[in-house]
C-alpha cells in the first residue's frame, strides 16, 4: 500500500508547529528541562536533559500521534485509525485514539516486550501479534489498512506527526533561551525534523545535532547519497531508533536544517543509560539515551549550553538489567573471569578470599568439577565481579596472577 499523499509530501513550517501546540494543549505534558551538573563539568558549559520520558506513555510519541489523528475528517476517524510499532509509537497512537473517540488496531512483533503490548492494550487500543520484525508487522497494518479502509498512521513520515514532535523544540527555547545546540536522537528522523523546523525559524544559529546507533544508521549514507537509502539489517539494542530507512518528508528536512548526524556504539549507549539512572536519577531507554551517549563520546565538541533530548522512558526490565551490566563493563566496573584452580577442599574460599583482599564485589559464581577438558584434579570457576574501573580491573588479574592462579577469560 503506498500510503502517502499529496498532503503527506508537503513541508512543515513554524506555523504548523504552532498550530500542533495548540492541538495539544491540555493533552501533552510540557516536559521538565533538568540541569546536569556531570555533564555539565564533562561538556565544559551548561548541559540540560529535556525529560520526554517522563511524557505521558512515557515518550514524546504521544505529540505526533495525537495532532496526526486529530487532524483526521470525521469519516476518517470514523473509519478509525491503524499503527505499526514495537512499543512507543503503540502506546502513543493508542492513548490518542482514546482521547479522541476513536478506534485503534496497533499491531505489535510476536516478540515485543510484555510490558508494551500490556501498555498499549490499557490505552485502549485493539492490539494484533504479527510477524518477527517490524517490517513484516508493519506490512501487516499496511494491508489492514487497505483492506478496512482504516487510516494508516505512521510512526514519522507525515507533516502532521512531524509538526506535533516540532512542539519539543518550542518548550526548549521557552525553557533555555540561551541554547546554543540541541542534541537528538534519530531513527525513521520525525523528532529530529520537528524540532529542527521550529528551532531553526526561530533561531537559525543553534546547532541541531542527530545521534544514531552504530547498527542502525540509516541516515549517513542516505545524506551521502542525496536520497533515502534502505538499510539491510539494522541491529541495535536502541529499540526505539532501530529503522533501515528515513522517512521521504522527515529526510528532506534533516537534510535542510539538521547541522550533524552522528553514531554512538552499543557500549556508549550503555554507559550513557547508566548515567542517566545514577546521575540523574531517571530512568531512560536505550534510544532516549543516545544523545548523552554522544556527550560522553565527545563532549569538547559541543558548544553550549547544550539541551539533550531524553526521547523515552519505555525499557523493558529484562533489557534493563542486561543494558545496565553491559554498561557497568564498557565503564570497567563489571567483569567477567573465568580461571583454573586445584580441585580440592577449600580451593574456592582461598579465591574468593583473594578477592576479597583486592576489594571485589562478587556478584556470581559458577563452580565446575566435571568436564572433558578439566584434569583429574583440576576445577573451574567463572565469576562475575562488580569493580571500581579499569584500573581496579587490572589490579583484580594481578592479584589473581600473583597468587598463582591461571586465569583462561
Amino acid at each position: 500500500m503506498n500510503y502517502r499523499t499529496a498532503d503527506s509530501l508537503r513541508s512543515v513550517t513554524l506555523d504548523d508547529v504552532r498550530g500542533a501546540r495548540k492541538t495539544l494543549s491540555g493533552v501533552a505534558r510540557v516536559t521538565a528541562l533538568e540541569g546536569s551538573r556531570y555533564l555539565s563539568r564533562l561538556v565544559g558549559a551548561p548541559v540540560h536533559l529535556k525529560c520526554e520520558n517522563l511524557q505521558r506513555t512515557g515518550s514524546f510519541k504521544l505529540r505526533g500521534a495525537y495532532v496526526r489523528i486529530a487532524g483526521l475528517l470525521p469519516e476518517e476517524r470514523a473509519a478509525g485509525v491503524v499503527a505499526a510499532s514495537a512499543g512507543n509509537h503503540a502506546q502513543g497512537v493508542a492513548l490518542a485514539s482514546s482521547l479522541l473517540g476513536v478506534h485503534a488496531t496497533v499491531f505489535m512483533p510476536q516478540g515485543a516486550p510484555l510490558p508494551k503490548v500490556s501498555a498499549t492494550r490499557d490505552y485502549g487500543a485493539e492490539v494484533r501479534l504479527h510477524g518477527q520484525v517490524v517490517d513484516e508487522t508493519l506490512a501487516a497494518a499496511e494491508e489492514y489498512a487497505a483492506r478496512t479502509g482504516a487510516v494508516f498512521i505512521h510512526p514519522f513520515d507525515h507533516p502532521d506527526v512531524i509538526a506535533g514532535q516540532g512542539t519539543v523544540g518550542l518548550e526548549i527555547l521557552e525553557q533555555c533561551p540561551e541554547v546554543r545546540t540541541i542534541v537528538v536522537g534519530m531513527g525513521g528522523g520525525g523528532l529530529a525534523a520537528g524540532i529542527a523546523v521550529a528551532v531553526k525559524a526561530l533561531r537559525p544559529d543553534v546547532r541541531i545535532v542527530g545521534v544514531q546507533a552504530e547498527g542502525a544508521a540509516c541516515y549517513p549514507p542516505s545524506l551521502a547519497a542525496g536520497h533515502p537509502v534502505s538499510l539491510r539489517n539494522p541491529a541495535t539494542m536502541a529499540d526505539g531508533i532501530r529503522v533501515g530507512r528515513p522517512g521521504a518528508v522527515p529526510f528532506g528536512i534533516v537534510g535542510e536544517l539538521v547541522d550533524e548526524v552522528r553514531t554512538v556504539s552499543e557500549d556508549e549507549l550503555s554507559a550513557a543509560l547508566l548515567l542517566c539512572l545514577e546521575r540523574a536519577k531517571l530512568v531512560v531507554e536505550p534510544a532516549g539515551a543516545s544523545p548523552v551517549a554522544a556527550l560522553l563520546a565527545a563532549p569538547e565538541s559541543f558548544g553550549g549550553p547544550v539541551v539533550a533530548v531524553l526521547s523515552g522512558g519505555n525499557v523493558d526490565p529484562v533489557l534493563m538489567q542486561r543494558v545496565l551490566r553491559h554498561g557497568m563493563a564498557a565503564q570497567g566496573r563489571y567483569l567477567a573471569v573465568r580461571l583454573r584452580l586445584t580441585d580440592r577442599p577449600g580451593a574456592l574460599a582461598t579465591l574468593l578470599g583473594v578477592l576479597s583482599a583486592a576489594d571485589a564485589n562478587v556478584l556470581d559464581v559458577s563452580h565446575v568439577r566435571t568436564d572433558p577438558r578439566l584434569g583429574l584434579t583440576e576445577a573451574e570457576v567463572e565469576l562475575h565481579l562488580e569493580t571500581k574501573g579499569p584500573a581496579h580491573c587490572a589490579e583484580l588479574g594481578r592479584a589473581l596472577r600473583d597468587a598463582g592462579y591461571t586465569v583462561i577469560a
